[in-house]
């Protein structure tokens, strides 16, 4: 049974055998064992150890700063004392953590959990702190007499994983501070920021403007990004909850990073229009309000997601994976529009059909007037094809094993959307 979170010593019951699984479920106990690998001379002691931790041979564990201790025992029945040394954090690195956790408030929520988010080390390592141990950083101690990783001190090692597993905050405790002493100092720190930042800064802003103050220029804008920023990785090795999708969610928050990329260099732009569309001018892609589910599947298909993704995509939007892909080529070359003239046939009339004959009437010579078939919006010759939008534009498509794919963007005039419909050579869909 384990002791009080303030206590600097926790003691663990002795766990009972494991079979069919192993040793480390999360990403974090995993590191943990593969320090040990990598530190350990004969990988045989490494195996030797595995088993006695399998079987049982493992008494209660002592964690305290520096060091952890238990009673291991062979398969004869000899017990021996195991213990496994790893250096202590400094006051200066202990520092250093605490002011990179606070200033994060999803680590402190993750440590609460019983969770260790990659990101977590990653900034810790940043802010010069290892938290996880490395290659030589678990030193051992056996009554046996061996002067390396003994069967003994492996399988205090592998047991150590699996508490690693349920409270991450073991190893902080390893690395010399207990769980209360760690939240008591995150809370102290988060509080003293709390009141920094309540406290007003500067001067009234009346008062300024009254007294004849005069403001300095606005620092210039930040330089926009080449690229988007790239999303943190899912790819922890433990286990997704239930209903969750880290290949949904990287690939999700991947497009959030390039959608929010692309809106800035919007709001940078002299002309302050920019085409969110990727492929398609600005000016050919109208704003869409809001985007209906349907056309929020395609939209996202458009970014090219692994395949699982483009499956979930496909079965979401009620399209067969082959059709999404079509969808998705539309939405490149003309956002919503573009997929409505892929999906949408409609019959022209009034003031469009006027409109449209204009057009085609205007856009060849009488005697190169190709022999154009109408049926709808749409406008045939050969396996070439013109479709009429709502808005007044020509879209190009080309037949392709039987199937219209989208062949560009729209144009204006329906002559250069069929010399583009001609000429293409479409990418054809994927499945």
């Amino acid at each position: 049974m384990s002791g009080p979170a303030d206590a600097t010593e926790r003691v663990f019951a002795a766990l009972p055998p494991v079979r069919g699984r192993g040793f480390a479920r999360t990403w974090w106990g995993l590191a943990w064992l593969k320090a040990l690998e990598d530190t350990a001379l004969d990988g045989q002691q490494v195996k030797t150890g595995r088993g006695l931790a399998r079987a049982g041979a493992v008494g209660a564990v002592s964690v305290r700063p520096g060091r952890l201790t238990a009673v291991v025992r062979d398969r004869d029945g000899t017990g021996y004392r195991a213990d496994v040394l790893l250096t202590q954090l400094s006051a200066q690195a202990w520092d250093r953590f605490l002011g990179m956790a606070v200033e994060r408030a999803g680590h402190v929520a993750a440590l609460l959990e019983r969770e260790m988010p990659p990101h977590l080390v990653e900034d810790a390592a940043h802010a010069g702190v290892d938290l996880l141990p490395g290659i030589g950083d678990l030193e051992p101690e056996c009554e046996c007499g061996a002067w390396d990783h003994c069967g003994h001190t492996a399988a205090l090692c592998h047991q150590v994983a699996r508490l690693l597993d349920e409270d991450p905050f073991v190893l902080l405790l390893m690395r010399g501070r207990a769980e209360g002493a760690v939240l008591e100092a995150l809370q102290s720190r988060g509080r003293s920021r709390e009141e920094q930042e309540s406290q007003p800064e500067g001067v009234d802003a009346e008062e300024a403007f009254a007294a004849g103050a005069v403001l300095p220029p606005l620092p210039p804008l930040p330089a926009l990004p080449a690229e988007p920023g790239l999303p943190p990785s899912l790819d922890t090795g433990a286990q997704p909850g239930p209903g969750v999708d880290p290949a949904a969610l990287e690939f999700l928050a991947g497009r959030a990073a390039d959608t929010a990329h692309r809106l800035l260099a919007a709001a940078y732009a002299p002309s302050g229009t920019y085409a969110l569309s990727a492929g398609a001018p600005a000016a050919q892609v109208p704003p869409v309000a809001e985007l209906t589910a349907d056309q929020d599947a395609v939209r996202l298909a458009a970014g090219q997601p692994e395949a699982a993704v483009a499956l979930r995509l496909a079965a979401g939007s009620g399209r067969s994976p082959r059709a999404l892909e079509r969808g998705a080529l539309a939405w490149r070359f003309g956002g919503a529009a573009g997929l409505s003239a892929l999906e949408e046939e409609w019959t022209v009339e009034g003031e469009a059909h006027a409109r449209a004959r204009a057009a085609l009437e205007a856009a060849w010579e009488e005697d190169e007037r190709p022999p154009l078939r109408a049926r709808g919006n749409r406008w045939t010759v050969g396996d070439a094809q013109i479709r009429l939008g709502r808005d007044g534009a020509w879209w190009p498509f080309r037949r392709v094993r039987g199937e219209w794919i989208p062949a560009g963007t729209a144009s204006p005039d329906p002559a250069t959307a069929l010399a583009t419909a001609r000429s293409a050579e479409p990418p054809t869909p994927r499945t």
